[in-house]
């Protein structure tokens, strides 16, 4: 990276990726990439300009021509290679993930290892692009299908996963024959761009995988860009709306996994030490930055008196820098991320929801300038809160009661997204009712966090999602796919013969 002044701080610049090299926008607009814990910049990001884009989307058409027609197995050793060199990279991503990021060096880890994952079953595209064929379906006819790429995709990816959801998109698009541009945020752009040089590396091509910056425009410019064939998108719920339907009237394929509110039930049966530790963990974790954290606890029946209990494990976890010894939980990712959940937690209260636990201005010596929040616990909380009406995306949990199942599963149902719910029970028949009554896509059973590995698709539902195909598994090599149905039939000489001597006769 070349360095470059920010505020005069000395700072690197993060590059493009165009057709292979890593490239200096010739843009006038910058944004500061900025340490979570100590506010220091380091580096700045481009917003790129309209004809970097153009350029980037011009590379991607341009290498889909001969990539498409790569032998799908060397397309699958090209995985094989890039899946080693992550692995032998791991310490590195980590590190530089949580110093841009925040998060501690373990979630850091898991957060490369879950991408990981998908780069390893992305090795495996010789087994998931095969169509089907029928024989003899009429006399002398075949039909079969061709799972053929697209073209250009393209990747918009958020803050809080800047390595497992770039690795989501770009390796199942490029091993099913794509190209692609992606976008990675431009709050932490360098673990995903050093993932992408390991990518070179590994064997993609000149213009196979292209990378620009940037905010709306840079959004919007992809949604509208006419040789950009399909969008995958994971954040917010008002962005990805926006997205969506900017790209689908621009008559892209779309998939948005945006916004959620997780709920888990705890049964009075539960294995209580089990249950509330998976809780606080899945709850607090990634400073409640996660798409996918447990933000509502609906207690029913007696586990309603474990209210202290939870208190107390919350309590207990250690707010600090991602990279010292035994913290639990680090900073937000900005100064204005950070306003916003203490702002929420002001409303929680004047609102009418009991305050528990209050993790305001933690005291981190050596880091008194980070955007530090510690865990915050609510009970009492009600919908028409805006606690609980809003995604907080902070380590925020709140408590709710109910009378039984029913009115738990009920509650639930009632909220507007659907992206993970849990339940704890020792009980089969409270586990069947719940996974057959609740609408949500992905249900955890004495488990937290439901998300599937990667043979399995991620399948959040209603206000979590839009678009009918998920990230990885089975059904994003659909999405990154146009089927395509051949009818087909082949005569014998003499069978060319008559019918040709049928066709003069008439």
């Amino acid at each position: 990276m070349d360095a470059s002044t920010s505020q005069g701080v000395l700072a690197p610049t993060v590059k493009l990726l165009i057709d292979g090299k890593l490239v200096e926008s010739k843009t006038t607009q910058w944004h500061d990439v900025i340490n979570p814990a100590t506010q220091q910049v380091l580096a700045r990001v481009p917003e790129t300009t309209p004809d970097e884009l153009n350029a980037a989307v011009a590379s991607a058409k341009k290498a889909f021509k001969t990539w498409r027609k790569t032998p799908i197995m060397t397309r699958a050793r090209v995985f094989l290679k890039y899946q080693q060199l992550i692995r032998e990279h791991m310490k590195e991503l980590a590190a530089i993930l949580t110093a841009e990021q925040g998060k501690t060096l373990p979630d850091a880890e898991g957060d490369v290892f879950r991408g990981l994952e998908i780069v390893e079953h992305a090795a495996n595209v010789g087994n998931l692009q095969l169509g089907e064929m029928g024989e003899n379906i009429a006399h002398g006819v075949d039909t079969y299908t061709l799972l053929q790429p697209l073209g250009v995709c393209a990747g918009i990816t958020p803050f809080n996963f800047p390595a497992m959801i770039p690795l989501w998109m770009f390796p199942m698009a490029i091993a099913t024959g794509n190209t692609f541009v992606l976008k990675p945020s431009q709050q932490d752009p360098m673990v995903t761009m050093r993932l992408c040089e390991l990518a070179l590396e590994a064997g993609i091509p000149p213009g196979v995988l292209n990378v620009v910056h940037g905010t709306a425009d840079t959004v919007n410019g992809i949604c509208d860009h006419p040789d950009i064939k399909a969008i995958s998108f994971v954040g917010s719920t008002k962005v990805g709306t926006h997205v969506y339907h900017r790209a689908s009237l621009a008559g892209k394929r779309v998939q948005c996994m945006m916004g959620a509110k997780n709920h888990a039930v705890v049964m009075p049966d539960a294995n209580k030490e089990q249950a509330l530790n998976a809780l606080i963990g899945a709850s607090f974790g990634a400073a409640g930055q996660r798409c996918m954290a447990i933000s509502v606890m609906v207690l029913v029946g007696e586990a309603q008196k474990w209210i202290p209990d939870v208190v107390a494990r919350a309590k207990a976890l250690k707010v600090n820098v991602g990279t010292a010894d035994g913290t639990d939980l680090g900073p937000l990712i900005t100064c204005a991320a950070r306003d916003r959940v203490e702002g929420l937690i002001e409303r929680g209260i004047k609102e009418g929801a009991k305050l528990e636990l209050d993790g305001r201005k933690p005291a981190i010596t050596g880091y008194e300038k980070g955007n530090f929040v510690g865990p915050t616990v609510f009970s009492n909380v009600k919908p028409g809160m805006s606690i609980y009406d809003q995604e907080i995306f902070g380590p925020v949990l709140c408590i709710v009661q109910a009378d039984s199942l029913e009115q738990a599963v009920e509650f639930i149902n009632a909220n507007p997204n659907g992206n993970g719910t849990a339940i704890f029970t020792r009980s089969g028949a409270s586990a069947r009712f719940f996974k057959e009554n609740i609408d949500v896509g992905q249900v955890g059973i004495n488990l937290p966090v439901p998300v599937p590995v990667s043979l399995f698709s991620f399948t959040g539902s209603r206000g979590s999602k839009l678009g009918d195909l998920g990230p990885y598994g089975k059904q994003v090599v659909l999405f990154y796919t146009q089927t395509k149905t051949v009818i087909e039939r082949w005569f014998e000489e003499d069978e060319y013969h008559e019918m040709n001597t049928t066709i003069s006769l008439k």
